[in-house]
């Protein structure tokens, strides 16, 4: 990615004229309607992965969504928020929030691969790759907008997680204790780091990540080595 991608262009993105930049959307008026939303956070989506945050501007979003900035700015406030917005949208779209708050019944080791596939997919798709090769660019590495990617995104999903082993260790299946918050947390990301693995770092640096057929091995390993560290015997399973 090019300089030009990160150099601030905020002189074209900036607030309209009576709004502070850092004011939060418009309060109670006409209803917003969806089918906007939808196709402004798309719209900033596919811009800030191809320019950067600081490469985009708040017209440029609106252009390519086909609404007017005022409409931009109703829905979302500043580009800040549209950012943390776009990123929300495409983690509960690939991790939807159903996907953690499954029924309890279903077998441990089954809900935790559902989840492991579907975080592998998102982790190790072009969007998510680029997304963080432009985030650790040098120019970006003091500026608020990575907190703002992670809060929305790695941090949410590893909250997800974390609720859900606490669920699972109030039922006795895991030895985490399900009130110690910080336990919980490094256990999710113990289990995120695990399914990543070198191959994400691999193609991080544009190197050939895994094969599609050593996928599920890989992450059935992944989540045996935490159910190793973490599982509660089965009772009915001992031998006398």
């Amino acid at each position: 990615m090019s300089d030009s991608h990160l150099r601030g262009d905020h002189g074209s993105g900036s607030t309209p004229a009576g709004r502070s930049a850092s004011s939060g959307p418009a309060g109670p008026g006409r209803p917003k309607d969806p089918a906007k939303r939808a196709a402004i956070l798309e719209s900033a989506r596919l811009l800030f992965l191809q320019h950067g945050f600081d490469g985009v501007s708040m017209d440029q979003i609106a252009a390519s969504a086909g609404v007017s900035k005022l409409t931009v700015y109703s829905h979302f406030g500043d580009k800040e928020n549209l950012f943390a917005a776009a990123v929300g949208s495409y983690c509960e779209l690939q991790l939807p929030h159903a996907l953690f708050d499954r029924a309890s019944g279903a077998p441990l080791r089954a809900h935790l691969l559902e989840i492991a596939c579907a975080f592998h997919a998102m982790a190790s798709s072009e969007e998510a790759i680029g997304a963080l090769r432009m985030l650790s660019a040098p120019q970006l590495a003091d500026s608020p907008v990575v907190r703002t990617f992670w809060e929305a995104g790695p941090a949410r999903i590893n909250q997800e997680l974390a609720a859900l082993l606490k669920r699972r260790a109030e039922l006795g299946e895991l030895r985490l204790d399900p009130e110690n918050a910080a336990e919980l947390a490094r256990a999710a990301g113990q289990l995120l780091a695990l399914l990543k693995g070198e191959p994400h770092a691999r193609r991080l640096l544009g190197l050939e990540g895994l094969a599609a057929a050593e996928v599920p091995a890989h992450l059935a390993s992944a989540v045996d080595v935490f159910l190793r560290a973490y599982a509660r015997p089965d009772p009915s399973t001992r031998q006398p």
